[in-house]
């Protein structure tokens, strides 16, 4: 059976590199697709999971476990992406073409369990994201991050930054608004 993360905190702060390594892999990803819908490029997701998991590993011993390890891990990587959108002062999200003329992948990691076409069908579905995340600013697309890609509450992100609930749903809502969803493609996310 798998451990909790609390579990899997504990055993790290003990010494264990199997637990601290079972810990990251279990995170990676999630925190990867994050970065790169947050700053628009592998490179800057790289950069940003990395920075998330080295401020872990410097601050674990002060997770207290009031709010789960997930939130907890968010937090962090909210506010490396702060400072690295401010350090790199990318205020709007790009895709395309990389420094090799190929596409870059687009938040995709290689799984081998996948079809080619759900690889499609995701690749399709991110650069839309993208483009439509390109429209707001960092600020609300830290939440609709949160709200739709890690199916956060809105209370939950409102402690996570610090903001009053209405402050986060104000977020949410007008960074629909910039995205110009059709009222289709808004009601299909707001399901998720």
């Amino acid at each position: 059976m798998s451990k909790s993360d609390e579990q899997l905190v504990a055993g790290a702060l003990a010494g264990s590199a199997r637990a601290w390594r079972q810990l990251v892999e279990r995170h990676e990803s999630r925190i990867y697709n994050l970065g790169y819908r947050l700053m628009g490029n592998s490179e800057d997701a790289m950069d940003l999971t990395q920075e998330v998991f080295l401020g872990v590993f410097r601050s674990l011993q002060h997770f207290r476990g009031e709010a789960n390890f997930r939130t907890w891990l968010f937090r962090i990587a909210h506010n490396k992406a702060v400072d690295l959108n401010r350090k790199k002062k990318l205020l709007i999200l790009t895709g395309g073409l990389d420094e090799n003329g190929g596409y870059d992948d687009l938040g995709l990691r290689a799984r081998p369990e996948t079809e080619p076409d759900h690889d499609l069908a995701a690749l399709q579905s991110n650069r839309q994201a993208l483009e439509l995340l390109s429209r707001v600013p960092l600020e609300q697309r830290l939440v609709v991050e949160l709200k739709i890609y890690q199916s956060l509450t809105f209370e939950e992100i409102a402690q996570m930054q610090e903001i009053s609930v209405n402050t986060a749903k104000t977020r949410f809502y007008a960074a629909l608004k910039k995205m110009r969803f059709a009222p289709e493609e808004e009601h299909a996310l707001l399901e998720n």
